[in-house]
C-alpha cells in the first residue's frame, strides 16, 4: 500500500466502511504522515503502519464523529477533550466534526509539542492544545458544553471533575471497551443519556453519553 497519501488512505477507509471527502482524506493523510515521523523518536502509538492507525484508532473518530451528531449539543459547543495523548480521537475527529471550540488537554510536554505540530499542518479551526493538568485548566474557559475522555482517569472520577464545569444540559462522553454501567451509585447525580456501540476488527467498542441530573455551582 506504499505511503499514507490521500489516494491510499481513502481506499483504506473505504475497506472499513467509510468513504471519505477529498479534504478528509487529504487531512487525515496529513496526520498520518505527522505522526507516523514523530513515532519514530517517542512512543506516540504503538503501531508504526499507518493502515493500523487507521484501522485500530482513527476509525474511532469517525464513529465518534457521528454519534456527536445525534446528541443534543449546542450548534458551537464548548469541548474539552481531556487527556489528549496523541490528538487520538480528538485530531481526526476534528476532520468529521468541527463544530464549536474543541481543547485538548495534556500534560506530557512531548505530546503536546507533536499535537500542536499537527495542527499546524492541518490548520483545524477552533482546535487547540492546553499543555497543563485538567486541574489547572483556565476556569475561564469554562463551562464546558462537551467533556471527553478515553483512558485519562476511571470514569467516575472523569464525572467528578466534568460535574462543576459542564452547563446544565452539558454531556460528558467515555470512550470504553465495555458496556455501560447499569447503575450510577459510583456517580450520584449524572444519568445515562445513551450509549451505541460499533466493532473495530474483532473487538466491540463503546461511547457512554453522561449528562447531569442537577449541579451544584
Amino acid at each position: 500500500m506504499g505511503k499514507p497519501t490521500p489516494e491510499n488512505v481513502a481506499n483504506v477507509a473505504r475497506r472499513l466502511g467509510r468513504t471519505l471527502a477529498q479534504d478528509e482524506a487529504r487531512l487525515l493523510s496529513e496526520y498520518l504522515i505527522a505522526l507516523l515521523k514523530w513515532n519514530k523518536a517517542m512512543n506516540l502509538v504503538a503501531h508504526n503502519d499507518w493502515r493500523r492507525v487507521m484501522s485500530d484508532l482513527i476509525t474511532d473518530s469517525w464513529h465518534l464523529a457521528d454519534y456527536l451528531e445525534s446528541l443534543p449539543l449546542p450548534e458551537a459547543p464548548n469541548c474539552f477533550d481531556l487527556g489528549a495523548g496523541a490528538g487520538l480521537p480528538g485530531i481526526p475527529l476534528r476532520v468529521f466534526w468541527n463544530a464549536g471550540e474543541y481543547r485538548m488537554v495534556e500534560i506530557r510536554k512531548k505530546r503536546v509539542a507533536f499535537m500542536r505540530y499537527a495542527l499546524s499542518r492541518l490548520k483545524l479551526a477552533q482546535t487547540d492544545v492546553l499543555g497543563c493538568r485538567v486541574e489547572d485548566v483556565p476556569q475561564e474557559l469554562f463551562p464546558a458544553d462537551l467533556i471527553l475522555s478515553r483512558a485519562f482517569r476511571p470514569w467516575p472520577e472523569v464525572l467528578a471533575f466534568a460535574a462543576p464545569h459542564l452547563t446544565q444540559n452539558g454531556v460528558c462522553i467515555i470512550l470504553a471497551n465495555e458496556k455501560a454501567p447499569t447503575s450510577m451509585t459510583e456517580a450520584p447525580g449524572w444519568k445515562l443519556l445513551s450509549s451505541t456501540s460499533y466493532s473495530v476488527g474483532d473487538k466491540t467498542r463503546y461511547f457512554w453519553g453522561f449528562t447531569p441530573e442537577s449541579i451544584s455551582r
